[in-house]
């Protein structure tokens, strides 16, 4: 954990940014919940825990400072608030992720489900493709009674 922190804190200062106390914590509560997709508000009740004086204020603009250095991966499941993940680096594809429109639930699938698509977009269009992002809507095993 501590590599990785130190690997933030340089990508930051890099560009005239710090990690000040408040953000290295909202980043451990992260590092510490890397297996889920929190939202601002359940980062804040989780940093809350460890330092009541930090404010939801303070941790929407860790949060998007984080994304826009992309330290961490900020994406919209469709349910009205944004999720946070602790992830990718700037040379990898994102996970694609089965989101249950019962429960909620979301399902994470490391495979790139998109390989043989992004290789015709290439040739049959000339698109040189950086990333992309997959989200499929449907229902768990639990909610679907299989």
């Amino acid at each position: 954990m501590k590599e990785l922190i130190i690997g933030v804190e340089e990508k930051l200062r890099a560009k005239e940014h710090k990690l000040t106390p408040r953000r290295e914590l909202v980043l451990r509560v992260l590092m510490e919940n890397s297996d889920k997709h929190l939202s601002a508000e359940e980062v804040y009740n989780l940093v809350k825990v460890k330092e009541p004086e930090v404010g939801l204020a303070t941790v929407y603009r860790t949060l998007e400072l984080f994304v826009n250095f992309d330290i961490i991966n900020g994406i919209d499941f469709g349910d009205g608030r944004k999720r946070y993940e602790f992830g990718a680096g700037d040379d990898e594809h994102h996970h694609h992720h089965l989101i249950c429109i019962k429960c909620g639930d979301i399902i994470e699938v490391d495979e790139d489900l998109l390989d043989a698509l992004e290789e015709r977009v290439t040739r049959d269009y000339g698109f040189s493709i950086v990333d992309h992002e997959l989200k499929i809507f449907g229902h768990c095993k639990k909610c679907s009674g299989e």
